[in-house]
């Protein structure tokens, strides 16, 4: 699939900053500094319409935004689930909402979204958290588990439940804004760091207005956004994916055993070539999710989205377990950067859907 002219500069422009600004930084996941100068270049516009400020661009744009920042190592990567509240947005939201958000993202502001639930994980719908209308507003109390980057953002996007029904009945979303009183956010420790979060809503208070689109109408908005997200994950995958490709065929070309590079050995050299196909493959089948997203916003693309997330996380992490193993004790040690690749590109298997869950879906979208 090839770039037009503009997007191959705005990949290249993407590059050049990472290289000019030296932003290796691994302790940082997100950076509030760096995401408000790439705010001030206008990158945080993308997928926000230009009557709000934004520059527009195609899905494609922000795939695109997505796999170069994570290859760059750029400390951006709140940007993923911001702009999965950002599209919920442009479908459900309010002329209120859409301008107060949207001019907090064009800064570099970032915004979460709470779906899972400590007795609810994969079964989304399961959840318990409850809404209830109380004098024009919405009280909301209950608990969210793995709420990627809330403590960065200006607002969560709580999914809970607006009335008696079970399961997909009586879902809403509420946006609430951070440091509300009654929100307490926890972090939790990871192998990847501190960057998913506990929250407890204890009586958390915010008017009516706070709800996004329709009450009781949550399942259906959240299946809307399904391609989007999946998509995200997977664009931040593959630039994971080509990170750590790149270190580990500079490392092979340099090394040295038995008086010649490690690379040029047959059982490492054929370990590149099956690689480089595969990372091939899912760019194509990426960007072909994401065009086809462009194409037509509101068509549901079950089977090609979870096909490109299974691809590209899977990916992801065979790509760092193989990198670990041509490295060699290097790979293994904290003072190279392999081993955080590794840990980075496990999770990514695990949220948004597990790997097992996107074969779920993509099982019955061919009746099994």
């Amino acid at each position: 699939m090839k770039l037009t002219f503009e997007q191959e500069a705005f990949v290249e422009a993407i590059r050049d900053f990472a290289a000019r600004e030296r932003l290796d930084r691994p302790e940082d996941g997100h950076s509030d500094e760096v995401a408000a100068r790439m705010g001030e270049l206008g990158w945080y516009g993308l997928q926000i319409p230009e009557q709000y400020g934004g520059s527009g661009g195609s899905f494609l744009d922000a795939t695109l935004f997505l796999e170069e920042t994570a290859r760059g190592r750029i400390p951006v990567a709140a940007y993923g689930v911001t702009l999965i509240v950002v599209g919920a947005l442009n479908r459900f939201g309010t002329e209120e909402q859409k301008r107060d958000l949207f001019e907090r993202v064009l800064g570099g502001g970032t915004l979460a979204i709470a779906m899972s639930e400590p007795e609810a994980g994969s079964d989304v719908a399961a959840l318990k958290t409850r809404a209830r209308r109380d004098n024009g507003s919405w009280v909301v109390d209950g608990a969210k588990m793995w709420c990627s980057y809330a403590h960065k953002a200006s607002h969560i996007l709580i999914v809970c439940r607006t009335g008696s029904g079970e399961r997909h009945e009586d879902m809403s979303m509420i946006l609430v804004p951070r440091g509300t009183d009654g929100m307490t956010i926890t972090p939790i420790p990871t192998l990847g760091g501190e960057e998913t979060n506990e929250i407890h809503l204890g009586g958390v208070r915010v008017p009516e207005e706070a709800l996004l689109g329709a009450a009781g109408s949550g399942w259906t908005q959240l299946m809307a956004g399904l391609n989007y997200e999946r998509t995200i994950l997977a664009a931040t995958a593959l630039g994971l994916t080509q990170r750590t490709f790149d270190d580990a065929l500079a490392y092979a070309k340099e090394r040295r055993q038995f008086g010649r590079p490690v690379g040029t050995f047959q059982a490492i050299s054929h370990k590149f070539a099956d690689l480089a196909t595969d990372i091939a493959q899912v760019r194509l089948l990426v960007r072909w999710v994401a065009s086809l997203t462009d194409e037509d916003p509101g068509r549901m693309l079950p089977q090609e989205a979870s096909m490109a997330k299974l691809a590209a996380t899977e990916l992801a992490k065979r790509c760092a377990l193989e990198g670990m193993q041509i490295m060699g004790g290097y790979g293994y040690a904290t003072e190279y950067p392999m081993e955080r690749y590794l840990r980075a590109a496990v999770v990514g298997t695990i949220y948004g859907g597990t790997s097992e869950i996107q074969k779920n879906i993509i099982a019955k979208t061919l009746g099994l």
